[in-house]
């Protein structure tokens, strides 16, 4: 029997408002794009590098789509815990296929905001929309980012 984690735990700002799309077999599917962004000394010039990464988020659970129809709006800074999932598909007249990796949220897994909707950066300890998923996760500490820090969006 094999073993293995297949886990992700993300927190980041959403790059557009969560879009929804209907599926053929009657559910639903919410999609978001979350940016994370680190920085580095470049060892040659010296000067700061700033680099920002684009996540795919992927959820077909009812409940958290209803939750993030409500609240996922672009700039949100947005914590998600759920597990990675590469697609393959065709197009036609194609010779080769196309991959996608995104993370897919699943039961058990969690997403929740760090800040208000305003946007104002500081932490959503009393909103009740916060958290979907994971209870757990609502009692988790987490910090705010400063409130001038540029978004890459």
């Amino acid at each position: 029997m094999a073993f293995g984690l297949n886990r992700v735990e993300l927190i980041g700002r959403l790059g557009a408002d969560v879009t929804m799309n209907h599926l053929v077999s009657g559910g639903r599917v919410a999609n978001m794009s979350i940016a994370t962004d680190e920085g580095y000394i470049d060892r040659n010039s010296g000067n700061r590098v700033d680099k920002t990464e684009w996540h795919r988020v992927v959820t077909f659970q009812p409940g958290l789509i209803d939750m993030l129809k409500k609240h996922a709006r672009k700039g949100r800074l947005v914590y998600v815990d759920g597990k990675l999932q590469t697609r393959r598909w065709s197009k036609a007249g194609e010779d080769s296929d196309r991959y996608s990796t995104e993370i897919l949220l699943v039961p058990g897994g969690a997403v929740r905001f760090l800040d208000k909707p305003n946007g104002n950066g500081a932490p959503a300890a009393a909103d009740p929309a916060m958290a979907a998923g994971d209870a757990a996760m609502q009692d988790a500490g987490t910090s705010s980012p400063p409130a001038d820090e540029d978004i890459p969006f």
